[in-house]
């Protein structure tokens, strides 16, 4: 949701000591290479269907689903099932009793060892900096949730008004959209900054459980609800919980993303200077900008929102570039060296075929952000969206990026960027 999730990547103290202990050594094995060799491996295919559980804690495991299939070279690939998305997680390497698979547009990766037919490892960074994620795997299993036989007591589906609480007690709002069939649910969370994207899970009695796994950090919530369809539960992760709490009501929604970030008084116009991936120096007054429509797209190669914005932007651009338009993305990464920058921009790059510019902002903190932009007032999420008429003028700023998850609030959106864009080209 616009936030960096390297949280989910550690584990807490205390409880999770354990567990921190058990992936730290088997990392170690796998980089020296003395992983415990398995028998009857030699014949191993990774191919399929399995079911994995992410360890947060001493009894908080969090599933998540994905299948392993060749891709048109050949090559196993996996992809991550989350409600009605199929996910590109990365390609997949056997070594010996070891399975990896590159989850390069978040540069983690999943390092397994191949044990009997099943999985167990850890979650890490590529450049193994952190505290790996536990996680196992057991092939054949469709199944996210197994389920207890206990029939839900309602159907929760519907638009919610939901309240998030923080450990201090400061309270957001957010707008939850539920779909129930049967026993099987999918949702998601609208807020300020973007979409939880897609939740999936089950309702047993009256509490449910939803979980998400794409390649950056898991998330799960569980909850329960009252015969009025009240709504209480809690966002689980690695370090923490945050309460939640909600109540029906079709017309929730969240503050006007247009009048959130806006320029500074005394600021007539928006301007940068940042290089791309080659170190060449790129400005708003370049030519190529100069007479034209331009959304500028602030973000970074890490961020799922930001993910599901290039998605709509790439294409969307090839498509209406002859009209007088342009767009420039500027990344803010977790790293700023160039040889890291240059890595996750290209792959970017290359899996959304981006064909406008992109610009390494800095470092993926939005203090940074601001400090690096100052005509604006504020920086609040992880994408924001700037419009930027044929003279140089800010038309509109958008916070934040609700994508596909969402439904008719990404089809608003997109309905509305597209009339914004007709009118600044009139």
């Amino acid at each position: 949701m616009g936030k960096l999730l390297f949280i989910l990547l550690l584990i807490g103290p205390g409880a999770g000591a354990s567990l921190a202990q058990t992936a730290s050594e088997y990392e170690a094995e796998l980089a020296q290479g003395n992983a415990t060799p398995a028998t009857g491996n030699a014949a191993f295919s990774a191919l399929g269907y399995w079911r994995g559980l992410f360890l947060l804690r001493p009894g908080v495991e969090v599933p998540f689903t994905f299948e392993i299939r060749n891709d048109g070279d050949n090559v196993p690939e996996l992809f991550f099932h989350n409600g009605g998305e199929s996910f590109e997680g990365g390609r997949v390497r056997q070594t010996g009793d070891s399975l990896f698979v590159s989850l390069d547009q978040f540069d983690n990766e999943l390092a397994f060892r191949i044990q009997d037919g099943a999985l167990s490892g850890i979650l890490r960074r590529q450049n193994k900096t952190g505290q790996p994620l536990p996680v196992t795997a057991s092939r054949s299993i469709t199944y996210r949730f197994k389920e207890t036989g206990v029939p839900p007591a309602k159907d929760i589906s519907g638009t919610y008004a939901i309240t998030f609480t923080s450990t201090d007690g400061k309270e957001e709002r957010s707008v939850g959209i539920f779909q129930q069939h049967g026993a099987r649910l999918t949702a998601t969370f609208l807020h300020v900054t973007g979409d939880s994207r897609y939740l999936e899970g089950v309702v047993e009695g009256d509490s449910f459980r939803l979980s998400s796994f794409i390649g950056s950090g898991p998330s799960y919530y569980t909850g329960s609800f009252t015969a009025e369809g009240r709504l209480s539960g809690q966002n689980i992760g690695a370090r923490g919980a945050q309460n939640f709490t909600g109540v029906p009501d079709a017309n929730a929604a969240l503050p006007d993303p247009y009048k959130l970030t806006y320029l500074k008084e005394g600021y007539s116009s928006f301007d940068f200077s940042f290089p791309d991936v080659n170190g060449n120096k790129v400005s708003l007054h370049d030519a190529k900008y100069r007479d034209k429509v331009v959304i500028v797209a602030i973000g970074g190669t890490w961020c799922p929102n930001c993910i599901d914005e290039t998605a709509f932007l790439a294409p969307w651009y090839i498509a209406n570039r002859s009209r007088g338009i342009e767009v420039v993305s500027i990344q803010y990464e977790r790293q700023t060296d160039s040889a890291f920058v240059r890595k996750t921009l290209t792959r970017m790059c290359n899996r959304y075929d981006i064909r406008y510019d992109q610009l390494a902002g800095g470092i993926a903190d939005k203090q940074a952000v601001a400090a690096s932009l100052p005509s604006l007032n504020t920086f609040l999420a992880f994408p924001t969206t700037i419009f930027i008429d044929r003279k140089g003028r800010v038309a509109k700023i958008h916070t934040g990026f609700n994508g596909p998850a969402t439904g008719k609030y990404y089809q608003d959106f997109i309905r509305e960027f597209n009339e914004e864009i007709d009118s600044l080209l009139k």
